[in-house]
């Protein structure tokens, strides 16, 4: 069985390890709400995110989960103002999706054009 984890680009960058595709590495997962990612990585490829590592506050108490990596894809998307805000906060623009597969990860993927660099899709499976 494969799994799907979100990993957020400051999460790793504060406290993370690197990781490649092969690894197996121990990681705190929370269930993941795919609303929490529909637009940075649009409707359909939120629904496939199973798990969101978690370094921090929430993941306390819980035991690691051992994965192997599969798969590993940086995810880039515009951040803007929504039209209408009242605040000038940034929020990922939908559809402005770049997905760039690598076989590693530090959490310092560089910019794209136009786009900034939000996170990875891993693919992984329980660890045996």
């Amino acid at each position: 069985m494969t799994l799907t984890i979100w990993v957020d680009a400051w999460q790793i960058q504060c406290c993370g390890q690197n990781f490649a595709t092969g690894d197996v590495i121990s990681w705190t997962l929370l269930e993941a709400d795919p609303e929490d990612y529909a637009d940075v990585v649009g409707s359909e490829r939120a629904q496939e995110i199973d798990f969101c590592e978690e370094h921090h506050g929430q993941g306390e108490g819980r035991a690691p989960t051992s994965v192997e990596v599969l798969s590993i894809t940086e995810v880039h998307c515009r951040y803007g103002v929504p039209p209408g805000a009242t605040e000038k906060v940034n929020c990922p623009v939908p559809g402005t999706t770049v997905l760039v597969p690598v076989d590693k990860a530090d959490g310092w993927a560089k910019d794209r054009p136009d786009v900034s660099f939000t996170g990875y899709l891993v693919t992984a499976r329980y660890a045996t």
